[in-house]
């Protein structure tokens, strides 16, 4: 289906033909949307569905995100969102702002104000997230208790250090009666935690929780008063544990990316979900109220819900099947049309000029900075999994003096200190599957230092030191051929356009798999959570090796 003029007059004031999916009445009908300036003034019903039609239904909303993490600036990451038809995100930019402080957050509220997309803010809770690792900046409870009070931003973002609130650590404890004083929810972070210390962490006044990766716990913290977050990113991949709550807890309910790579961004967004959560069964307007409705509602966001007197937000979509987009508008404006009247589709958003910023500080490294000393019995190692951002860990013993055994996936592991010269943090993983090479990313949760992983001591200095000339970036070699997506920005985003940087970023993954072996769906997105220690099990940060569950080095 295409544009027409009978679906769509984009002359004031705009009228829109289509099949109007009203959730909250649970009904489908024949109508025509009346829009002037930015607000919807009048639905008229017209007759039953007509199957000729689009369908008009509420924007999409990714209620957690981290635009950082789709390595492109806000502006671009709108361009590619429209597309989809998302017309808003909750935005925790908690990345950045591990890298730059207060600086970071700025830049990206400054860059957001700049295009017609609703990029609704948080306040990193976190930073840095945890004591057993180098940041690149602090907010203390003073910093947080100031962004909240501005009225850009809208929440505080996700509350990582449960161990914090369980114990009640000053700082955390000051951030979380910030958020209650001036009324502002909070976002929760405590993947697995269920039993008494969960109770004690919801009483602590955190409502929401994006972590969940089995059915039972999700359950456990529904019925314990929290509201879940179904996450399905580019690495993590809860959407299947998770969707029977849908239709179980309609009104508790809301759907993330959390980290979505340009490359998966280009392909779809929340829209994905809610065709999956269809396809299997879920009840049409449940997964519309989660998709659209439940994150307006609970972060009491100014965002339309298609009703008489709201802000023009919607998306027309070719059918209720693959909700491919037609059509995208915000505050009454096409955004994005996918065919218009002159066979092409248009993305209404500015290009923004995109000034980096950074703070990258390091020393080339040398082949014998990765070195291992001889180890007698068996190592501790972490285990990847695949679609998930947790870990298991085994024990093996290794007889190459370097520790690394190929044939059995056991590779080295490095975290590499990007703000000061500091000797490199060594441990072993699997999963990966490299079998040869190496790669490396600065984009490492959460402080964002350097990680690699690789088959031996030479590929990964040389990967290493690929990442610290271009100050930032994703990188594959072989030591033969490179492939490399620099970013400039903080080290987590390109400076170029969405789709220049999802190109360079196939590339970069393409070359990961094909040529060096390796096994993972999206090994950069998987290798930039291997130094995430707020997530068990087994985790490296420059400092060493740290058991998530015990919350100490090991």
């Amino acid at each position: 289906m295409s544009l027409s003029n009978r679906h769509l007059l984009p002359l004031p004031p705009m009228q829109i033909n289509a099949n109007i999916v009203d959730i909250s009445a649970r009904r489908i009908y024949a109508g025509t949307i009346e829009i002037s300036e930015s607000r919807i003034t009048a639905i008229h019903e017209e007759g039953e569905e007509d199957s000729d039609l689009p369908y008009a239904l509420p924007g999409f909303i990714d209620a957690h995100i981290h635009i950082e993490s789709s390595m492109l600036v806000p502006s671009e990451f709108a361009k590619m969102a429209v597309q989809s038809g998302t017309v808003a995100t909750v935005s925790d930019p908690h990345e950045i702002a591990n890298v730059l402080g207060i600086e970071g957050v700025n830049y990206m509220l400054e860059n957001a104000a700049q295009v017609p997309f609703k990029f609704f803010f948080g306040a990193p809770s976190c930073v840095p997230a945890t004591a057993f690792e180098t940041a690149g900046d602090v907010l203390d409870a003073s910093q947080v208790r100031e962004l909240l009070e501005r009225d850009d931003i809208w929440y505080l973002s996700e509350m990582m250090n449960y161990p914090g609130v369980l114990h009640g650590d000053e700082q955390v404890m000051a951030k979380l009666k910030a958020a209650k004083d001036i009324g502002k929810p909070i976002d929760g972070h405590a993947p697995g935690l269920t039993g008494q210390d969960a109770v004690d962490y919801i009483n602590a006044g955190i409502e929401t929780d994006h972590e969940c990766f089995t059915y039972e716990e999700a359950l456990w913290k529904l019925q314990n008063g929290m509201k879940v977050i179904i996450r399905e990113g580019s690495a993590a991949k809860n959407f299947e544990a998770l969707y029977p709550l849908i239709d179980e807890f309609t009104d508790r309910v809301m759907l993330c990316s959390d980290d979505k790579h340009p490359d998966d961004l280009m392909v779809g967004h929340i829209n994905q979900l809610v065709a999956r959560a269809i396809g299997k069964g879920c009840d049409i307007y449940n997964v519309l109220r989660a998709a659209c409705v439940n994150a307006v509602e609970h972060y009491k966001l100014p965002v339309g819900l298609l009703k008489a007197g709201d802000a023009a937000d919607l998306v027309l979509v070719e059918d209720l099947t693959s909700f491919d987009t037609l059509a995208t508008l915000i505050d009454g404006k096409i955004i994005y049309a996918a065919d218009t009247r002159e066979g092409q589709a248009t993305v209404a958003i500015p290009d923004i000029p995109i000034e980096p910023i950074n703070n990258f500080s390091t020393n080339f490294k040398t082949v014998d900075e990765f070195e291992t000393q001889p180890h007698e019995g068996p190592r501790r190692i972490i285990k990847a999994i695949d679609g998930e951002i947790v870990t298991d860990e085994i024990t093996a013993e290794v007889a190459n003096r370097d520790g690394i055994d190929i044939e059995n996936d056991i590779l080295k592991i490095v975290v590499v200190n990007r703000y000061s010269n500091q000797p490199p943090a060594i441990g072993f993983i699997t999963g990966f599957g490299l079998k040869q090479g190496a790669i490396a990313s600065s984009v490492a949760h959460d402080s964002h230092n350097i990680v690699a992983v690789g088959c031996d001591d030479f590929a990964i200095a040389h990967v290493v030191n690929l990442v610290i000339e271009a100050s930032g970036g994703v990188a594959a070699s072989d030591t033969e051929d490179d492939a490399l997506l620099s970013l400039p920005v903080a080290g987590l985003m390109s400076d170029q356009s969405g789709v220049e940087a999802a190109k360079g970023y196939t590339a970069v993954d393409t070359f990961a798999k094909e040529k060096l072996g390796s096994v993972l769906a999206a090994p950069f997105m998987t290798l930039s959570f291997m130094a995430l220690l707020v997530i068990p099990k087994l985790k490296l940060s420059d400092l060493g090796l740290f058991d998530g569950e015990k919350f100490e080095f090991v």
